[in-house]
């Protein structure tokens, strides 16, 4: 699990694929790499990866079919600036809300306007993932907590303070942009416990 608080911006340093999945060397930028193992779990701009080797502040990971296929991971190129979060320890504050590392679709950056110093952004959906995001509720995109300022018919806005347009990629993003969104984890429970109820 992750709180969808942004810890570092890394960086991908190598793709490669391997046999139809895609293998990525990602710099982590980390303030210490003390904490990170093989085999631990680090969120890359929203997906949830495994780390298979570490040296010094560069890891691998091995990203699958489906992977690809669901995320923006197959977009990835060399340079490509990532949102990275290692994985909630239970000493760890909540700052943000839980987050699986479970993206549930491609979202698009549609517009972003300016609000005092702030930032408005408004993002393309699913529409079938309405039912899921609240007004005031959160949303993760590229494995950033946010709060919903608005949704209607596939559209949700979004307001991005200074910093977090300094220490994620978000303030990199541009009208078209793809985006990995995944939604409240509770909300998705909360929806299948009612549909088993009207069954």
């Amino acid at each position: 699990m992750f709180t969808g608080i942004i810890q570092s911006l890394g960086e991908v340093i190598t793709r490669e694929a391997k046999s139809g999945d895609l293998q990525f060397v990602i710099k982590t930028n980390f303030k210490s790499m003390d904490s990170v193992n093989l085999g631990d779990s680090i969120a890359m701009d929203g997906v949830c990866l495994t780390v298979t080797d570490i040296k010094a502040d560069h890891v691998s990971v091995d990203v699958s079919v489906e992977t690809v296929d669901k995320t923006t991971v197959g977009d990835w190129q060399v340079g490509k600036v990532l949102n990275l979060e290692p994985a909630l320890t239970l000493q760890d504050q909540l700052g943000g809300h839980l987050v699986s590392g479970h993206v549930d679709a491609v979202g698009s950056c549609l517009s972003r306007t300016a609000s005092a110093r702030s930032e408005v952004f408004s993002f393309k959906i699913p529409a079938d993932l309405d039912k899921f995001v609240a007004v005031k509720g959160s949303i993760t995109i590229n494995g950033t907590s946010l709060t919903v300022n608005t949704v209607e018919q596939g559209v949700l806005s979004v307001n991005l303070v200074p910093h977090t347009l300094e220490h994620t990629n978000l303030g990199e993003l541009q009208a078209g942009d793809a985006v990995n969104v995944e939604i409240d984890t509770v909300a998705r429970y909360v929806e299948k416990m009612l549909a088993s109820q009207s069954v």
